[in-house]
């Protein structure tokens, strides 16, 4: 995610980000400028049709649908920014989690014992790196500190990576329990502590695989589409050859739209309008190894 100023007009307006949609629609944007003026010169030149013609009404139409269309688009990128919106706060639920899981752990492990809490020191940031992992569709990368714990060799990169975390984590703490190294009300503490763990991976998941209906998504486009290329037919009576700017800008403002939602309603990626999930963990990393020192 690209961290920039709001208040800076002219960077915004001026320069062209990686992300910027004109990157993407200028060939477009050009076939549109071209069928625009074909049109106007077949009316104008070839038909050689007056502002009389009734095709000039066509406009009305476009008037009307004109407002649903932007019905259509401000539903649909109020939809995608929530998604992004909620994936944000998932991830911020876990670092809390993760950090209320570090200082309850090192207040409740004995300060000796070293390797039990050097566990927990890479347990539980490695559960947000495999989540990070996880869902950028990636193989989880197990990586040990200098202390090796066999049990974290165990684990099967071809399964679920996070469900297999919390479930070593809690037999870790179960263990605890077992050996009357934590109380009963200490283990419930611990015990929803991980179960939040679960909930913020299966909220993540449900984000990342229900995206927008195909049927809304490609009703949008081919709405767009319909709507940019029947423009220049009722407009040219009253703009002449003005159109081949007019409708390619309007064309572009209705496709940038959907392509913005596009882009933020997926928001485990790597585009620049995605959420920075890779610093996330590693802020969880190094915020849980200030805590459960060893």
């Amino acid at each position: 995610m690209r961290v920039y100023n709001s208040k800076e007009w002219f960077t915004a307006a001026v320069f062209f980000h990686r992300s910027d949609t004109f990157r993407k629609l200028w060939p477009f944007l050009l076939l549109m400028a071209l069928y625009s003026w074909g049109i106007a010169y077949w009316e104008l030149e070839y038909l050689k049709l007056s502002e009389k013609s009734w095709i000039k009404n066509i406009t009305m139409v476009h008037s009307l649908l004109g407002f649903v269309l932007s019905l259509l688009l401000v539903f649909r990128t109020n939809t995608a920014y929530d998604r992004w919106w909620e994936a944000r706060k998932q991830w911020g639920t876990l670092t809390n989690i993760s950090r209320s899981l570090a200082y309850k752990l090192d207040a409740f492990v004995a300060a000796d014992d070293t390797h039990t809490r050097s566990f927990f020191r890479r347990a539980i940031p490695l559960y947000a790196e495999t989540l990070f992992n996880f869902l950028r569709s990636d193989y989880v990368k197990f990586m040990l500190d200098e202390k090796e714990h066999p049990e974290l060799k165990s684990l099967d990169d071809g399964k679920h990576g996070p469900n297999q975390l919390a479930a070593l984590i809690f037999r870790k703490v179960h263990v605890l329990y077992t050996d009357k190294q934590l109380s009963g009300e200490q283990f419930i503490i611990l015990n929803n502590e991980l179960h939040s763990l679960t909930d913020v991976c299966g909220a993540c998941e449900r984000i990342k695989n229900t995206p927008i209906p195909l049927s809304y998504s490609s009703f949008i486009k081919k709405f767009v589409i319909v709507y940019s290329v029947t423009l220049p037919i009722g407009y040219v009576f009253s703009m002449g050859y003005f159109v081949v700017a007019a409708v390619p800008f309007i064309f572009y403002v209705l496709a940038s739209l959907e392509l913005i939602g596009e882009s933020i309603e997926e928001p485990f990626g790597v585009d620049a309008d995605d959420l920075p999930i890779d610093k996330i963990a590693a802020n969880i990393k190094k915020h849980v190894s200030e805590v459960l020192q060893p």
